[in-house]
């Protein structure tokens, strides 16, 4: 064995161990009949039956649609077009770069509480502006069921559109000149130039920045509880969130292990537009 192998060896172990062992545990004991504390006897796929069927769950994972739809899209088209105002070498790009990326500085709890508390009417927006003297001003959507969901997109957006940007403008940065002169040449518009050539050339970056964020998605609790508690109601509950309800708050170990078993599958799922991207350049190249 060489020596790089066998350095790598116990973190090797340790994967094997910590990781896909945790996961083929929890896969186990989302088939047996587990409560408060584990049990190893098997009964199927009762849990999954009965965890499909309940109407919170089914909320919850509407609701991760409804968040991931809105956060993915407007934080690629937020994200894409600051890069390409970066791009252009606008005046002060360090200075808007560092505004923009700032928001990721901070940890999704941090961006719950603030977020929270601009939107709450009481002290927020609508306070501030019937403040000014428009009292019938009505701005309380992290109130209301039916809008509430849409406030934490809104916060995600506000912190993740920075990854994407960045990793945008290293794509557009790397784009060689003399393709740009030939646009030049051609009598191309900026904006046609960056719609039509440049940003389809991103089409890999673009599929990693779904990647990431369709992950984002699927973990997305600490927002949701920081700002909403998953209220009002259930109107804002994701799956991650009755996941971690179900062991830690009703001690069902075997359902909560079940939905996040489900959740590892979505995960997965969001990864393969990935890998097949992955596939198709290896075999372009070759």
């Amino acid at each position: 064995m060489s020596g790089a192998k066998l350095v790598l060896l116990p973190v090797s172990i340790i994967v094997l161990i910590c990781f896909y062992g945790a996961i083929l545990w929890t896969t186990y004991i989302s088939l047996t009949t587990s409560t408060l504390v584990p049990v190893y006897r098997l009964q199927g796929f009762a849990e999954y039956v009965t965890l499909l069927q309940s109407s919170r769950w089914r909320t919850s994972f509407a609701n991760m649609f409804v968040f991931g739809g809105i956060f993915i899209t407007a934080s690629l088209v937020l994200g894409t077009f600051l890069a390409v105002l970066l791009d252009c070498r606008s005046r002060g790009e360090a200075v808007f770069r560092l505004i923009y990326l700032y928001p990721m500085s901070m940890s999704f709890v941090v961006t719950g509480m603030a977020w929270q508390w601009l939107l709450n009417p009481t002290t927020g927006i609508q306070q501030f502006v019937r403040s000014l003297g428009w009292e019938t001003f009505t701005f309380d959507w992290i109130v209301q069921r039916d809008y509430a969901i849409y406030t934490v997109s809104i916060a995600a957006v506000w912190q993740m559109a920075g990854l994407v940007m960045i990793i945008m403008l290293a794509g557009l940065r790397s784009v060689d000149q003399g393709i740009w002169r030939a646009m030049r040449m051609e009598g191309a518009s900026l904006p046609r130039a960056y719609l039509s050539v440049v940003l389809p050339m991103q089409k890999p970056l673009l599929v990693t920045c779904v990647v990431l964020l369709a992950t984002a998605v699927v973990k997305s609790y600490d927002l949701v509880v920081a700002m909403t508690g998953g209220g009002p109601g259930n109107s804002t509950d994701v799956p991650a969130k009755y996941v971690v309800d179900l062991l830690f708050v009703r001690g069902n170990i075997a359902r909560g292990a079940a939905g996040a078993v489900i959740m590892l599958l979505s995960v997965i799922c969001a990864l393969i537009p990935y890998f097949l991207v992955t596939r198709i350049r290896k075999g372009a190249a070759q």
